[in-house]
């Protein structure tokens, strides 16, 4: 299976770093996904949720409030102003993780009501 490599940055460090399936992103033209081999392509991200299809066939959240994406052949980096991994063992740590990226979501301006719907249904799903 063909893989992707994706990392998420921020100003204070790396968010996430691995090999993934595909990502979808909250581009500023409108939501995208991204495969393996997709074209080259650098844009802007709104504030949203990126979605990460992980090669084991779970998902992964992170929050962003807004960035760039650099999209490659074999490797996809983002670069954000803030983000918040959604993620966690236990239901405690998934909550948590949750409630900080729904405060980093609501803190931005603009509508960000279908971040705010995705993360509260990924919470919805976790109970």
């Amino acid at each position: 299976m063909e893989l992707l490599k994706l990392e998420i940055v921020t100003p204070e460090g790396l968010i996430f770093s691995g090999d993934v399936k595909s990502a979808t992103f909250p581009g500023t033209e409108g939501e995208f996904g991204v495969l393996p081999r997709h074209v080259s392509l650098l844009t802007g991200l709104n504030p949203g949720v990126i979605e990460i299809d992980l090669s084991s066939n779970k998902k992964e959240m992170v929050a962003i409030d807004w960035g760039f994406v650099k999209v490659e052949e074999e490797k996809t980096t983002v670069l954000a102003n803030g983000a918040v991994a959604i993620c966690g063992e236990s239901e405690s740590e998934i909550a948590t993780s949750l409630e900080s990226a729904k405060k980093l979501i609501e803190s931005m301006s603009g509508d960000v009501n279908i971040a705010i719907a995705k993360v509260d249904s990924m919470f919805r799903k976790s109970h």
